[in-house]
């Protein structure tokens, strides 16, 4: 699986001749494509299809390549890491790990540890809009394949070439939309941070490789 379609989004120029536009969006590439960590604190709401709106929040830590750690402070305790190869979630309230392979993984978190991947923009997207929402802009498209579990996928990045939000919308309708805050660019972030220990007395389940 393909995954992408974050910043890939920035770089694809749908608006002609709007050289302001297209410096705003080169600058963001260059801002996430150059840094090598980054830590930003996050809220995350999702919307299942047909059923209630679950929030909750942390702190996501991210280190090229792929590499990536959200530490949840709701709920207390749940963890999900990208060690590069493969995507592991844990759940405190069953005491339960969930460990795929990133590759074939269809958790809409995914997308976020290629804020400091290798960005191919081009190939990612098609029907690319904007328009501006304050003093940001709001860029929406959809995936070139079917091949990924999104229809769309849309984020605000700011004046300060930040980005602000990110929401995926699946084909199954359901929504997540992460809201982020005090990024810091190239912190010291330890690779063990991006290693997964199973807690003692947790179980393990392994999907299909």
């Amino acid at each position: 699986m393909r995954l992408t379609p974050l910043i890939g989004l920035l770089v694809v120029s749908a608006f002609g001749a709007d050289t302001g536009l297209d410096s705003l969006l080169a600058k963001v590439e260059g801002h996430y494509n150059h840094a090598k960590t980054l830590q930003v604190s996050f809220t995350e709401q999702y919307t299942p299809p047909g059923s209630i709106r679950r929030t909750e929040s942390g702190t996501l830590l991210l280190r090229k390549p792929g590499r990536m750690r959200g530490d949840y402070s709701q709920p207390q305790g749940k963890l999900f890491i990208s060690d590069g190869k493969f995507l592991w979630l844990y759940t405190p309230d069953d005491h339960k790990a969930e460990k795929m392979p990133l590759k074939v993984s269809e958790d809409m978190r995914a997308p976020l540890a290629f804020l400091l991947g290798k960005l191919h923009f081009t190939k990612e997207f098609r029907n690319l809009q904007a328009r501006p929402e304050g003093t940001a802009t709001r860029i929406t498209a959809e995936p070139q394949t079917q091949d990924l579990p999104y229809s769309s996928v849309e984020f605000v990045v700011s004046a300060e070439s930040r980005i602000q939000e990110l929401k995926v919308t699946g084909f199954d309708r359901s929504i997540l939309d992460f809201t982020f805050a005090d990024e810091k660019d190239d912190p010291a972030l330890d690779a063990k941070l991006f290693e997964f220990h199973l807690p003692p007395g947790a179980t393990l389940e392994e999907s299909a490789q």
